[in-house]
C-alpha cells in the first residue's frame, strides 16, 4: 500500500488514483509536512498497519536570492521545509523501521546540494545541510538494516521551477538556462526522476546507503 500525501489533498488525490488505475494499492492524504504533529500521525497511521518499509520524504520551498536579499523569515522558511521537515519525518518513521530491522528513508535533496547555485544562498546551504543529515542518518542506523540516501535532482519541469524562472528573468531564459548549462541539453523528465526513487527504495540498492544520487544531466560537473 502506498500512501500519497500533499498540502494539497486533491494533488495527493489524483496521484494515488493513478496508481490504483495500474493495479497498485494507494490512499490519499493532505498533509502539512510543516506540522510535526500531523506528520508524526500520518506515519503512526501507515505503520499501524503492519509495516512502514519506505519513506520518501518529499517536502521543499525555494527561495531565491543572494544574502542580501533573502530576509531572515525567507531562511528560515527554507531550513522548516528543506531540512527540519525531513528530520521530523526521518525520527518519526526510525522506531517503526527499527522494530523490524528494515527499511529504506529516501529524502529529497538536490543538485543544489553538490554544487553552488548563484543567488540561491537558502536553496544552496539548505540542500547542503540535508545531505549532510542523510549520511549521519545513514552512518547511525546502518547497524539496524535501515537505509537512508537522497536524492538530488536537477532540473526537472515542474511547478517547483518559479523561483528560479523569476530569478532568470522569465521562461525563455530558463529554457536558455537549461539548454546551456545542462551537458544533455534537456530538462528532466518525471518519469526518469521516478525510476530512480523506485531504485533507491527497492532492493536493487540494498547495499547503498548514505548516497546522493544526483540526476541531473551534468549539470554539476
Amino acid at each position: 500500500m502506498v500512501t500519497v500525501t500533499d498540502l494539497d489533498g486533491r494533488r495527493a488525490a489524483a496521484v494515488a488514483e493513478e496508481i490504483v488505475a495500474t493495479g497498485g494499492k494507494a490512499e490519499a492524504m493532505a498533509l502539512d509536512a510543516g506540522d510535526d504533529a500531523a506528520v508524526l500521525r500520518a506515519i503512526d497511521r501507515v505503520a499501524a498497519r503492519g509495516r512502514l518499509d519506505i519513506l520518501h520524504s518529499h517536502a521543499g520551498i525555494q527561495v531565491p536570492g543572494r544574502l542580501t536579499d533573502v530576509s531572515p523569515e525567507g531562511m528560515d522558511a527554507s531550513w522548516r521545509l528543506n531540512v527540519r521537515a525531513h528530520f521530523i519525518a526521518a525520527r518519526a518513521a526510525m522506531p517503526h523501521m527499527q522494530r523490524q530491522r528494515s527499511g529504506s528513508i529516501i529524502i529529497t535533496a538536490s543538485n543544489s546540494g553538490v554544487q553552488h547555485d548563484r543567488g540561491m544562498i537558502a536553496y544552496g546551504t539548505t540542500k547542503h545541510a540535508v545531505i549532510a543529515m542523510t549520511r549521519q542518518i545513514a552512518v547511525d542506523y546502518a547497524a539496524d538494516n535501515i537505509r537512508c540516501n537522497a536524492l538530488c535532482p536537477g532540473f526537472v519541469d515542474t511547478l517547483f521551477n518559479h523561483g528560479f524562472e523569476r530569478q532568470m528573468g522569465g521562461r525563455d531564459a530558463l529554457e536558455a538556462y537549461v539548454a546551456r548549462s545542462i551537458p544533455m541539453g534537456r530538462w528532466a523528465t518525471v518519469e526518469e526522476i521516478a525510476e530512480s526513487i523506485v531504485y533507491l527504495a527497492s532492493d536493487q540498492s540494498s547495499f547503498m546507503t548514505g548516497h546522493a544520487l544526483v540526476i541531473d544531466g551534468g549539470e554539476c560537473l
